[in-house]
């Protein structure tokens, strides 16, 4: 998916209020962008670091610019890190009406932000005449603690507990379930669930994988011109919780 304009670069000056950012640009200038991630963005937030937004020429939008991108300078590779949680759908829904994940080909209809549930909406709905419906969840994942594996949450997600929960209850009903932790960045060797940020979390992610939703993680190419799926990741056995 490429970005519909350049993106501008500039140096990160402070998170705050969880959804505006101050930027630096190289000509000295501070701007404020909307940041689109709602997460503690643990290991993200480094004053300096170098990011990049895009631009919107909405003229009702307070904040034209939006946060894309950031280089995690203190690490010895500074990967690119994507942050922008809008993205994702996007992607994957691309990269499945390409042909490219094999577990998820041979569907004929693709829909996005269906009603499903007691009160939920699913991320995509695969569907076919000859097999049962497929209902995919996606997360934005950007926390590595220790290098190479990626985790998720970063923070609480009482509302990603209860889409797990409703995953698991459509596989009771007969359909096909995926969770599909896109990782957006390209530094990632394994995946695993966060356990000692959100227990709950763990504990629904062990009961919807019992019941037979399946998981996908997959990391990305970034640059500031595109972002693209890269590759499957494997993904570490989830492990009993103390945490009940």
């Amino acid at each position: 998916m490429k970005f519909e304009s350049p993106l501008i670069e500039g140096r990160l000056i402070k998170r705050y209020k969880r959804f505006l950012t101050d930027i630096e640009l190289p000509d000295g200038s501070q701007i404020t962008a909307s940041c689109p991630n709602t997460g503690s963005m643990a290991g993200l937030l480094d004053q300096g670091n170098r990011v990049w937004c895009s631009v919107s020429d909405n003229p009702k939008r307070k904040y034209k610019h939006t946060w894309e991108l950031v280089e995690c300078s203190a690490l010895p590779n500074k990967p690119m890190v994507g942050i922008n949680t809008h993205l994702p759908n996007k992607l994957v829904s691309q990269a499945i009406a390409d042909g490219l994940i094999p577990q998820l080909s041979d569907y004929t209809s693709l829909r996005r932000e269906v009603k499903y549930g007691e009160n939920s909406r699913i991320d995509l709905l695969l569907e076919s005449e000859s097999k049962p419906p497929c209902y995919i969840e996606i997360k934005n994942v950007t926390l590595i603690r220790q290098t190479g594996l990626a985790e998720f949450p970063d923070a609480i997600t009482t509302r990603g507990a209860r889409h797990l929960h409703e995953l698991a209850n459509m596989v009771k009903q007969g359909a096909r379930a995926v969770m599909f932790y896109l990782i957006q960045r390209d530094d990632a060797e394994h995946f695993c669930l966060a356990n000692d940020i959100d227990p709950k979390y763990f504990n629904a992610y062990n009961e919807a994988h019992q019941a037979g939703v399946e998981t996908l993680a997959w990391s990305c190419n970034l640059s500031p011109i595109q972002i693209t799926l890269d590759r499957p990741i494997p993904i570490q056995a989830p492990k009993e919780t103390e945490n009940k």
